[in-house]
């Protein structure tokens, strides 16, 4: 991903802060000469030794699992947040230009055992049910469901090798227009225009 110095993030934490909360990704990869991307949520793991692990599953009838092999480098990519900016809001003409932030991991994808499929199934629900009212558990489910349902998919774990991150966040504004970016995406309305607007008053507070 072509990154300008300016909008590298400086902070790692951050970054994988950034996927924790924003999980949902395209996981791009190369099979028999051909792209192909698969659209799934993905939770962050960290292992014993300190390495990040990406932990999925997708459909057993997806032949992207064919590129599970353990060696080739696959493509996870993040982005949530991004937002048209007017150059009407600046003080000088200029062009208009988009803000957004995006995330992409590289590394092998192995599968994982049936075992360590429950586990991550559970974690991937645990994430997103919590704190809700009613909230759905995996050990509530009938054990032949539950069975049937980790038959018909396969877990995976990539493990991040190397990242690679832009936060196009207007740096390069004088700090008048820079506040006013953040003003006019937060009068938008839109949860991602308001998204980067907040991300904005985190990175010039």
């Amino acid at each position: 991903m072509y990154v300008p110095s300016i909008h590298k993030a400086n902070d790692p934490t951050d970054v994988y802060d950034y996927i924790q909360a924003n999980g949902f990704a395209t996981l791009v990869s190369e099979l028999d000469g051909r792209q192909m991307a698969t659209h799934i949520p993905m939770i962050l793991d960290q292992d014993k030794q300190g390495d990040y692990h990406l932990l999925s599953h997708i459909a057993v009838a997806n032949k992207q699992k064919e590129s599970f092999d353990g060696q080739k480098e696959l493509l996870a990519i993040f982005m949530e947040q991004h937002a048209y900016v007017s150059s009407s809001w600046y003080n000088h003409v200029n062009v208009p230009t988009w803000n957004y932030i995006a995330v992409h991991a590289y590394g092998p994808v192995s599968i994982l055992s049936v075992e360590e499929l429950h586990d991550s199934m559970h974690k991937l629900v645990h994430k997103y049910e919590d704190g809700r009212a009613g909230r759905f558990n995996i050990k509530d489910m009938p054990a032949d469901m539950l069975q049937a349902h980790l038959k018909g998919v396969v877990g995976f774990s990539m493990k991040i090798e190397r990242i690679e991150s832009s936060y196009k966040l207007s740096q390069n504004r004088n700090d008048e227009d820079y506040k006013n970016v953040i003003d006019q995406l937060e009068k938008t309305g839109d949860k991602g225009s308001q998204d980067i607007a907040q991300q904005m008053n985190k990175l010039r507070s």
